[in-house]
């Protein structure tokens, strides 16, 4: 039997935080918003028909955590996405949350055959 490692705790916190970037449904909106482009903060409020302080409060915890990248062209802030890969993560999620949907639906058809 392969014996596993101990993993650091700072280590599952880090983890922990990165996986509780995703949790946030105004985040996963505007990443969804950045996916093909960068846009000014202004047209993400728009988009999400928010507040712009709150927009400016997620944007700002994704950038910090490495996910996005900022600009400033005169009065205007525009994001973009940094790390691609958040884009594979959320994917494969979706399939995962896709095919349990889908035996889930298997399921109840058997029962109302029955």
């Amino acid at each position: 039997m392969k014996q596993t490692l101990p993993v650091p705790p700072e280590v599952v916190q880090q983890v922990a935080e990165y996986f509780s970037l995703l949790s946030e449904p105004m985040r996963l909106r505007l990443l969804h918003l950045l996916r093909d482009e960068e846009k000014c903060v202004q047209e993400l409020v728009e988009a999400t028909q928010t507040s712009q302080a709150n927009v400016s409060k997620h944007l700002k915890v994704m950038w910090q955590a490495g996910i996005l990248s900022r600009r400033s062209e005169g009065t205007c802030a525009y994001y973009r996405v940094e790390d691609e890969m958040i884009f594979e993560l959320c994917n494969r999620v979706c399939d995962r949350l896709a095919t349990r949907l889908e035996q889930q639906a298997r399921n109840f058809r058997v029962l109302n055959k029955s």
